[in-house]
């Protein structure tokens, strides 16, 4: 016989005979039972969460919602108990539900993490990356929210030096800003790695013995970070990539595997801007099965 039928059969043998005083402890038994939380009988019988705590119900009405993330942060906000089923599962799906090729090239493969379909730095620091551009410090551009935002694989293959060629690294395109006290543009992105602790990135920048970053801290987990720039990692097809300037983009990445990185843009002619069209095209079409979200 299990514990919670043992319980239960006490708890109707309490209500059944004594007096009033005795229903009355009983009830009382009763009420603490249930809410003593996982140690309960109906959280032993039933074997989840009840109420607005169970997940199931939580995911259907996140999912009606379209995943709104500035709804499911008030939520996470309300008490540690809701926080832990956020973490664990809510973030998981909005970050699924935005970009599912993307989280599912992540999160499989043999160098993804602990190959249990998790993510570095977890699910919610992924959850931001996705829908935050971090802005560029250095020239006065703050962050916002980025309600549409494409990330791509190929992108990321230009970020990768040849001997890092083999690690699976996802980039956004630019988030184009204008410089507070310049007329040039700046342009901000983020990424992230598949697998950062297995990665050959990684194992350069251990190996070289990189300095973390005294000053600079992930965006996206508050993590110390590498600069891949002052490691001498970053290949000049970064700057082809995004149309920048040679010499003038920086980027880091965080121990947990998040990008982020600026660059000044250069200005293209009419004639480049036609050739710009082209390769945007031909990406466009390698790329189709990469992350594009649209809130």
């Amino acid at each position: 016989m299990s514990e919670g039928t043992r319980k239960m059969r006490r708890l109707r043998v309490a209500s059944g005979g004594g007096g009033g005083s005795s229903k009355a402890n009983a009830s009382g038994a009763i009420a603490d039972e249930w809410s003593s939380g996982g140690r309960g009988i109906g959280a032993r019988i039933r074997g989840v969460n009840v109420g607005i705590l169970d997940e199931q119900v939580l995911v259907l009405v996140f999912r009606a919602l379209n995943w709104d993330p500035q709804a499911l942060c008030s939520v996470a906000r309300v008490s540690r108990r809701l926080r832990a089923v956020a973490e664990r599962v809510l973030w998981r799906e909005l970050c699924a539900s935005r970009a599912p090729r993307m989280v599912s090239a992540l999160t499989t493969g043999p160098s993804a993490s602990s190959g249990s379909g998790r993510v570095g730095g977890g699910w919610p620091a992924l959850a931001k990356l996705l829908l935050f551009c971090c802005g560029a410090a250095g020239a006065g551009v703050r962050g916002h929210f980025a309600p549409v935002s494409r990330f791509s694989k190929t992108s990321g293959r230009s970020f990768l030096s040849r001997r890092c060629g083999g690690d699976l690294l996802y980039v956004s395109d630019p988030c184009e800003h204008a410089a507070a006290a310049d007329d040039e543009d700046v342009g901000a992105y983020r990424g992230v790695f598949r697998g950062f602790m297995r990665s050959r990135t990684r194992a350069c920048l251990v190996g070289g013995r990189a300095p973390l970053d005294p000053c600079v801290r992930c965006p996206y987990c508050g993590a110390r970070v590498w600069s891949v720039t002052a490691a001498g990692l970053a290949p000049r097809s970064a700057c082809r990539r995004l149309g920048a300037h040679e010499g003038r983009l920086e980027y880091f990445v965080c121990v947990s595997g998040h990008l982020h990185g600026s660059c000044w843009l250069a200005r293209l002619s009419s004639s480049d801007g036609e050739d710009s069209e082209s390769d945007d095209g031909r990406f466009t079409a390698a790329d189709s099965d990469d992350g594009h979200m649209e809130l």
